[in-house]
């Protein structure tokens, strides 16, 4: 089930997730950021670390380990995941698997797709699915067009490409 659009409480923890995938980029890495969420507590959160070679440690992967580790199955069902971008199939999977709650993102994988083939940059080698498409079953609301153009200059500071 998709909602359009994130609920206007959503957007201080999509916001923290920019800042997140902000930082990511000034230490060298690509602009992804994401947090788990319970109750209003933000208890985990993290972002991209592929630029060791290691194209598995999205934020969102780590997400869902974490919470297998130190949530019952209620509480990651209850929990709520904000994250920059969509998630990737990897980690749309990983989310369904460990049975966490609703994802909220800001900008979407086709959003990103658009950019990359914009800016003449290779495609993923992964297909940009949308998290219905792996996880049919998962609540999903994005993206918030509010952060766009942030997001958007984030990836592209990160690929090196000037935008106007």
């Amino acid at each position: 089930m998709i909602l359009r659009d994130p609920a206007p409480e959503d957007l201080p923890y999509l916001r923290r997730c920019v800042t997140l995938a902000r930082h990511a980029v000034e230490v060298g890495d690509e602009p992804f950021g994401s947090l788990l969420v319970l109750d209003g507590d933000t208890l985990f959160e993290d972002f991209n670390h592929v630029s060791g070679g290691d194209n598995t440690r999205h934020p969102e992967f780590a997400i869902a380990r974490w919470a297998a580790e130190n949530l019952t199955p209620e509480q990651r069902l209850a929990a709520m995941v904000y994250t920059s971008n969509e998630h990737c199939p990897m980690c749309a999977a990983a989310h369904a698997w460990v049975g966490l709650g609703r994802i909220v993102y800001a900008a979407s994988s086709i959003h990103l797709l658009q950019w990359c083939r914009e800016w003449e940059l290779p495609d993923a080698p992964v297909a940009p699915l949308p998290i219905n498409a792996v996880a049919p079953s998962l609540i999903v609301a994005g993206p918030a067009p509010e952060l766009l153009d942030e997001i958007r200059a984030l990836h592209a500071q990160s690929a090196g490409v000037t935008i106007y």
